[in-house]
């Protein structure tokens, strides 16, 4: 996972093991410290009892001979002035007694027993003479190794389930509502992925029932709008006057506001546009600016798109910054690190501080301004979903002169 869930689980239960091998592993090797201690007092007894302090030198070399026998090993006796008293079998050299290493560099054990009454009895055998001196530390590790390896496909089985329903519903976050998440097994993984398909489907069928309710009202509003107007329009008197161009002013922005929520509609339930082709986006914005009033200047940038979406993008920037900012309004197109960049300014009292990003909402009006002053109603809502469709990115900025720009970032035609 992205946070690395597999990672800390499976480090824990490796960590885990190791704690317990290295605990065991003191824990067994005090018990054979103990042990050692114990035989080693009772081997340097025996050997006390088989060569006695009082012997002669005939017993002693006769009992060397035969203990080496008997152990197939060889045995050398130091007196306390370190002179050899006896010996069977290979003579062991004192330099060998007086190293610390007690294992012969041909593979052989050596055992020294250092007597009370100063004499050094050194015995090179083949097999060791009393317990093994094994650590139990590998042979802990290798079972911590085993354990380790078998935890592994476990672990990583449950985090796989978990990446994948955390994938599920990043995708459906970033707005593909049918996605659905596999449901295996029995466990609390399974009973989350399947509470988040049921929450999903129910999500999407009020979206859906939502969307189809606004796009229906919408559209059978447009018919009575159509009449009132051509009532007006075939009005008998015919006379003109505040209230006829009121009443027109706001069956047209009704209309605009139809039209919107329409385009809106449509937007929020295709995946893919329906028309795309190479647009170039200063000859589009340099039309519409003409049609509007607003100074165009740039070099020419190459998109691909809808030129009727990118047109009506460009048109509600125009007209939101003449509505809400003050002139002159100015658009100018240019590239940058490869991108073609839109910017719309004006020069009015810029937005309120902390809204640069609410402004894109659907109708977001700011706390204090009034019902006359109205919102931002669709405009930039429909600014940010066109650009998405074409995916650009849409941003707002506070000139260091005053007023606000919104920056439309889009891909260039590679």
């Amino acid at each position: 996972m992205r946070s690395s869930l597999f990672v800390k689980i499976y480090l824990t239960v490796l960590a885990s093991l190791a704690v317990v091998a290295i605990a065991s592993a003191i824990f067994v090797h005090m018990g054979q410290e103990r042990e050692h201690a114990g035989w080693s007092g009772r081997r340097d007894a025996f050997i006390e009892a088989m060569l006695p302090a009082d012997s002669d030198l005939a017993l002693l070399q006769a009992t060397a001979e035969r203990l080496s026998a008997a152990f197939d090993a060889d045995i050398s006796v130091y007196g306390p002035q370190g002179r050899l008293l006896a010996a069977a079998g290979r003579p062991i050299p004192p330099q060998e007694i007086g190293s610390r290493r007690r294992m012969h560099p041909g593979g052989q054990n050596l055992l020294i027993s250092r007597q009370p009454d100063g004499r050094v009895i050194a015995a090179r055998l083949r097999m060791p003479f009393g317990p093994a001196g094994r650590s139990p530390l590998a042979f802990l590790a290798l079972i911590a190794a085993v354990i380790g390896l078998a935890a592994f496909p476990v672990v990583r089985h449950l985090t796989r389930r978990l990446e994948a329903l955390r994938q599920g519903v990043d995708r459906w976050g970033a707005g593909a509502l049918d996605t659905r998440v596999a449901v295996r097994g029995s466990d609390e993984v399974a009973a989350v992925a399947a509470s988040f398909n049921r929450a999903a489907e129910q999500i999407e069928r009020l979206l859906a029932a939502h969307r189809s309710l606004l796009a229906n009202a919408s559209h059978e509003l447009r018919s009575p709008l159509a009449r009132l107007r051509m009532a007006i329009d075939l009005n008998a008197n015919g006379q003109n006057g505040p209230m006829r161009d009121e009443i027109v002013r706001d069956l047209a922005e009704l209309d605009a506001l139809v039209e919107e929520i329409l385009l809106a509609s449509r937007l929020d339930h295709i995946e893919k546009l329906e028309r795309v082709e190479p647009v170039d986006l200063l000859a589009l914005t340099a039309e519409e600016g003409a049609r509007s009033g607003v100074d165009v200047a740039g070099e020419p940038g190459v998109v691909s798109g809808d030129p009727t979406l990118l047109t009506r993008l460009v048109r509600n920037l125009m007209q939101n910054a003449q509505r809400h900012g003050s002139p002159p309004v100015s658009a100018h197109v240019g590239t940058e690190g490869g991108s073609v960049v839109l910017k719309v300014r004006d020069h009015g009292p810029g937005l309120p501080e902390g809204t640069g990003e609410r402004v894109f909402e659907p109708f977001f009006r700011p706390q204090g301004r009034s019902e006359t002053a109205g919102g931002w109603g669709l405009g930039l809502s429909l600014v940010r979903q066109i650009a998405l469709h074409h995916g650009a990115t849409v941003h707002h900025e506070s000139p260091s002169g005053g007023g606000a720009c919104f920056v439309v970032t889009f891909p260039a035609i590679s």
